[in-house]
């Protein structure tokens, strides 16, 4: 477990799927994600059969929160598309249970990952690719400490017209800087 103030990250569990797929399922949940179409639990267990094969660092792990002394899942977390040489990693999270949207817990798991990244894995950069139409995401990237570098313009379609995607990163020097 990493633990973050109010919440831990943990690893996925085969349980964790059908709720997985509920979230991903609801179209207000898969807005800002780059799925665009519903999925099945068998689609789900394929993807998760996947992740068990791939380096401990590449799996994504559960964003839970602590309520009455129960940890609930709210959403997940990961680092992928390392480049070891260059010591960078992309990372993504979404919160799938919607009545926890706005509480500041996407920064929050996003910081705890990031300080994991450069405490434990020894990267220098971690970024993300984030839609121009998801402000809620921006604000909580920015937040963290993460700055615009880049824009693939027209780079998605999705609901009818292309959209422009921010490339953000924060860098290890950054990091540390603002924690001093």
């Amino acid at each position: 477990m990493i633990y973050g103030n109010g919440l831990r990250l943990r690893p996925i569990e085969k349980d964790d799927l059908p709720r997985f797929v509920r979230w991903l399922n609801d179209p207000e949940v898969r807005e800002n994600l780059l799925l665009f179409a519903p999925m099945s639990l068998d689609e789900e267990e394929e993807w998760y059969n996947g992740v068990l094969k791939r380096p401990k660092e590449e799996r994504p792990l559960a964003i839970e929160i602590e309520i009455g002394g129960e940890w609930l899942p709210i959403g997940n977390i990961g680092l992928m598309n390392f480049e070891w040489r260059a010591r960078n990693a992309e990372v993504g999270l979404f919160i799938g249970e919607k009545q926890y949207w706005n509480r500041g817990y996407g920064s929050e798991a996003l910081r705890v990952m990031v300080g994991y990244a450069f405490d434990f894995l020894n990267l220098n950069k971690v970024y993300l690719h984030v839609y121009e139409t998801n402000p809620r995401g921006i604000r909580a990237y920015q937040k963290v400490g993460f700055v615009e570098e880049g824009r693939l313009r027209q780079d998605v379609y999705k609901n009818g017209r292309y959209i422009d995607v921010l490339v953000m990163s924060i860098l290890r020097s950054e990091w540390y800087s603002s924690r001093v």
